[in-house]
């Protein structure tokens, strides 16, 4: 095409033009379709389809309750109502574990798209931490059905501190998943790691135990339990439990005052504002090495 003929027209940009993010977000046509590819792939099938996303989390729940209420009596008057408790907890672990796995397999995963195609990289990640999300809703709601049947009723703080420990999962979950995914391409023993580091999430949160009960056995080294919360999916279980399981205990303010930090919203900002840094950071990694992914695919 001539200068002439290309008058008024808009710039020719490289058909593998990278905005990070940004492009990811402009071009949400494609997110939308690779978030629905994935999700029917995984059910491609099978005779209930979507409907195991609430068989799976609800077994579950239910082999938790079992085992940790009922064999081994955690719980008690302490922790009721525990299965809220202990549902809160599953809930971010589940989205943490689906989002930080699944974003560093999912270049690798793709690598036959990747290759063939000039998309944004970050696209990847991002899917993945959409597509776990889309199946840990069936979980929030097993969550809000199980309260609702124990009496809660809905706040605007505690509904504010949900959404603050889902956004903050979202985020962290979606740096490290940049973060890793590249290294990933790179040393393929980083799935590896992540599914190692993935399984101390659940023993690492306040979900089949208190808060408190940190403090506690720690008395005499109070640093231990601030070094706890430095865990910020810890804090993001506390925030979800401050929505669901404060509520429904037999003394809220106690539950408020033993069993969450003071400093519960101050803290799960800044480590939002973090999450967010890292993320920033993740994406400046991601993109001095993703001209070399399709070669090392």
């Amino acid at each position: 095409m001539t200068a002439e003929a290309r008058e008024g027209l808009p710039p020719l940009a490289p058909a593998s033009h990278n905005n990070g993010l940004l492009e990811v977000f402009r071009r949400r046509y494609l997110l939308r379709l690779l978030v629905r590819s994935t999700v029917q792939a995984r059910y491609q099938g099978t005779f209930l389809g979507w409907f195991w996303s609430y068989i799976q989390p609800g077994v579950r729940f239910c082999m938790y309750y079992f085992v940790f209420q009922i064999l081994i009596g955690r719980g008690g008057e302490r922790l009721y109502p525990f299965a809220i408790h202990l549902v809160c907890g599953m809930v971010l672990v589940h989205f943490f574990t689906e989002t930080f796995n699944g974003g560093t397999r999912s270049l690798v995963s793709n690598r036959g798209l990747i290759i063939k195609l000039p998309m944004p990289r970050e696209l990847f990640p991002v899917a993945s931490m959409l597509v776990s999300f889309w199946h840990t809703v069936p979980m929030l709601v097993i969550t809000v059905l199980v309260s609702a049947v124990l009496g809660w009723t809905p706040d605007p703080v505690g509904v504010a501190a949900a959404l603050l420990g889902l956004a903050l999962v979202a985020v962290l979950g979606l740096a490290l998943g940049l973060l890793f995914s590249v290294a990933n391409v790179f040393f393929r023993d980083f799935s590896k790691v992540t599914q190692t580091l993935t399984q101390f999430t659940t023993f690492s949160v306040p979900m089949i135990y208190p808060y408190s009960l940190v403090a506690e056995r720690f008395e005499k080294v109070p640093w231990v339990a601030d070094v706890y919360l430095l865990n910020p999916i810890a804090e993001a279980v506390l925030l979800m439990q401050r929505c669901f399981w404060v509520p429904l205990t037999n003394d809220p303010e106690r539950a408020l005052a033993e069993d969450m930090p003071s400093d519960l919203y101050s803290r799960g900002v800044i480590m939002l504002v973090l999450s967010i840094v890292l993320l920033v950071l993740a994406q400046v990694w991601f993109s001095k090495l993703e001209r070399r992914v399709p070669e090392r695919l």
